[in-house]
C-alpha cells in the first residue's frame, strides 16, 4: 500500500473508490432506529407520505457509508484520514433501498502547517454516487496529512 504524503498531493488530483456498498432496507432501518429515528427512515407508509415519497436512508447513514468507502479508496493519506473539520456537507438526493454507492475524492488545496512542520492540511471534495452516477452526497473536508520531509530535516 502506498501512502500519500503532503508532498505527493496537488490540486486537481482525483482518487476513485475501489469498492461499492449496496444499501438495503434493513440496514436503513437499523441505522435510523439507533441514530436518526425519524418516521421516513423507519416506516414505508410514513416515508411515502413524507417529502421523500418513499423510504430514504438518513444522511448520517450515507455519511458513515461514505467514510467506509473513502477508507477503501485509492486516497491513502499518510497518517490516515484524519479530519480537521468539514466546510460543506450536502445531500442533494436521497439514498434508497437497493442503491449501490461509490466515492471519488478530489484534492482542492494543499498547504503546509506553519505551526506543525511535520504535517499540513489538505482540502478534499468527496462525492458519493449511486449506481446511476447521481450524486447523493458531497463534502468538502480539511484533512491533516503528514509530510515526508520537514523544513528542519530537509537537506
Amino acid at each position: 500500500m502506498t501512502f500519500l504524503y503532503l508532498e505527493d498531493l496537488e490540486p486537481g488530483q482525483r482518487y476513485p473508490g475501489t469498492t461499492r456498498i449496496r444499501i438495503d432496507e434493513s440496514g436503513i432501518k437499523r441505522f435510523a432506529s439507533e441514530f436518526d429515528p425519524q418516521p421516513f427512515h423507519l416506516d414505508q407508509t410514513d416515508a411515502a407520505a413524507s417529502i421523500f415519497r418513499g423510504l430514504a436512508a438518513s444522511g448520517w447513514h450515507t455519511a458513515a457509508v461514505t467514510m467506509r468507502l473513502l477508507v477503501n479508496s485509492e486516497f491513502k493519506p499518510a497518517g490516515g484520514i484524519v479530519g480537521a473539520g468539514i466546510d460543506e456537507l450536502r445531500w442533494p438526493r436521497p439514498v434508497r433501498p437497493g442503491d449501490e454507492l461509490r466515492v471519488e475524492s478530489e484534492v482542492l488545496e494543499v498547504r503546509p502547517s506553519k505551526s506543525r512542520p511535520a504535517q499540513g492540511l489538505v482540502k478534499v471534495r468527496t462525492s458519493t454516487f449511486n449506481q446511476d452516477g447521481e450524486v447523493v452526497q458531497t463534502s468538502v473536508s480539511n484533512l491533516v496529512v503528514l509530510r515526508r520531509t520537514t523544513p528542519s530535516n530537509n537537506p
